[in-house]
């Protein structure tokens, strides 16, 4: 999320391992650990830091480009 425009874009994902034996996936989960027991002892889906969604202080790609042609064009601030 963009706090200044309070947009959001999806930006590429940046892998962040889980190393937990307990998450299916993480290199440390057990190759021997599978349904139906995994479903019930085991995270079936990726928990923070692994998947997040950050803070940008600042506008968006979007916003960021039209500030830019509103100034280049008035010669005011934005």
């Amino acid at each position: 999320v963009y706090l200044q425009c309070g947009h959001t874009v999806n930006l590429p994902e940046n892998i962040i391992r889980c190393e937990q034996s307990n998450c299916k996936f993480s290199f440390f989960h057990p190759a021997r650990c599978k349904p139906p027991a995994c479903l019930r002892t085991c995270w079936q889906y990726l928990r923070y830091p692994e998947q997040y969604s950050p803070n940008i202080d600042g506008y968006c790609p979007s916003c960021s480009r039209e500030a830019l042609e509103f100034v280049s064009v008035t010669g005011s601030s934005y």
